[in-house]
């Protein structure tokens, strides 16, 4: 399969530590600190002349403002952030949550503040110890104003941020966002066919876990390069977000590996306790499904919820089928990826919705419509997609009470796939 290169193992691994909430703020601390220890290092450069006039002695009180408002700042800002994750675990999905915590604006607010409280605190000390002398006064002053311009920046954006940040259509957006862009990262093949088909399996040398987990992410590259050193064919059984056990293969070498071959095998695969957007589109529909089962709680009864739901996943699904091939991830030669079962796909999203809408006209006539949007786009696919129609039609009829209802959404079934197929 032609397509850009996947992320190997360390690279994964940096994302994950560039998206740790403290790995910003810490940037921000280091980078304030040497801004305020700067005019002590470059103070010789500006002429005593020069310092006189600017009056640089005012340093002294605007640094002290800055430190009592962005100690303020920081506090409200990190209330407001843990008042959204609460609020996103509670009443939409606490598996949302990790998106909400990703949110680079909200990071880069929270290190902004932290880092320019910082920035005065060092600031203040160095002054109190005459560190800066009266030239190292104008650095610190110019730095000053350029922190403070910094702050305005992102506090205006922070609070246009924040009026929005972990609401119900802006998580949905956020999952959406999430599950379309790691359709960019699967390394496989779609199977749209209907029914199970068994797959032709290499017999060699299993390697297997050594714990149980989730599969987060595959590092194809290693697998190619030890593919092609020990002169084996690989064949990967597991996909991003399955789950693994001691009982089941990862991977099938065609010779039999000795135990360093194995042990690199096996480390190509990260394992995690839970599941992770980046390389699992599959999950990505998951956490739509729970957000509209949530919706469709008797508690909540939210049926507007669940229509916006259905149609962030049939957007997702169209993105799938019409995503070029040089999109993919692309798979060594000695390399094969198990497929990426659009039975699935379509089991994870549609039945729980399915299940829980099944008394709402409104959701089970959207769903109808979007079901048939997506085979009309894509026929090779109909046959599976027409499949979850059918059961979503057949709970509607248990658990619909009107016979006007029941009528309304088999016309609309019948209309969507009229030529039967």
């Amino acid at each position: 399969m032609s397509g850009r290169r996947a992320t190997t193992r360390w690279q994964w691994v940096l994302r994950l530590l560039t998206r740790r909430i403290w790995f910003r703020a810490a940037l921000f601390c280091l980078f304030g600190g040497a801004l305020a220890l700067a005019g002590a290092l470059a103070g010789h450069a500006i002429s005593y002349t020069f310092a006189t006039k600017v009056g640089a002695k005012s340093v002294d009180g605007i640094l002290g403002m800055l430190a009592s408002s962005m100690l303020a700042v920081t506090t409200f800002s990190l209330t407001a952030m843990v008042s959204a994750f609460s609020g996103a675990t509670s009443t939409i999905t606490p598996r949302a949550v990790q998106l909400l915590v990703d949110d680079s604006t909200a990071q880069n607010a929270l290190a902004t503040f932290l880092g320019s409280f910082l920035f005065a605190i060092v600031g203040i000390i160095a002054l109190s110890t005459g560190l800066y002398g009266e030239t190292g006064r104008v650095i610190l002053l110019a730095g000053t104003v350029a922190v403070i311009v910094f702050i305005v920046v992102t506090l205006l954006r922070w609070i246009e941020h924040i009026a929005r940040f972990g609401r119900v259509a802006d998580t949905i957006d956020r999952v959406e966002r999430a599950a379309t862009e790691a359709l960019g990262t699967i390394a496989c093949a779609l199977d749209v066919r209907s029914g199970e088909h068994a797959r032709s399996r290499r017999t060699g040398a299993d390697v297997r876990a050594t714990t149980m987990g989730r599969v987060t992410h595959i590092d194809l590259a290693e697998l190619g390069e030890i593919a092609e050193e020990a002169d084996t064919d690989i064949d990967v059984h597991v996909l991003p977000g399955e789950w693994v056990d001691p009982e089941h293969a990862l991977a099938t070498l065609s010779i039999a590996a000795d135990e360093e071959v194995t042990r690199r095998v096996r480390q190509s695969f990260t394992l995690a306790p839970h599941r992770a957007f980046d390389h699992d589109p599959r999950f990505g529909l998951v956490v739509l499904s729970e957000i509209a089962s949530r919706a469709l709680s008797p508690a909540v009864n939210d049926p507007g919820t669940a229509i916006s739901v259905i149609e962030a996943g049939g957007r997702v699904l169209l993105r799938l089928f019409d995503q070029p091939e040089d999109e993919f991830a692309s798979v060594p030669g000695r390399v094969r990826m198990r497929a990426l079962r659009l039975s699935d796909l379509l089991e994870d999203f549609c039945r729980p919705i399915a299940r829980d809408g099944a008394g709402m006209i409104e959701v089970g006539v959207r769903l109808q419509k979007t079901l048939a949007a997506l085979a009309a786009h894509t026929p090779a696919a109909k046959a599976i997609i027409k499949r979850e129609a059918d059961d979503a039609v057949d709970r509607a009829r248990d658990a619909m009470t009107s016979a006007r209802d029941i009528a309304l959404i088999e016309r609309v079934r019948a209309e969507a796939f009229a030529d039967g197929t």
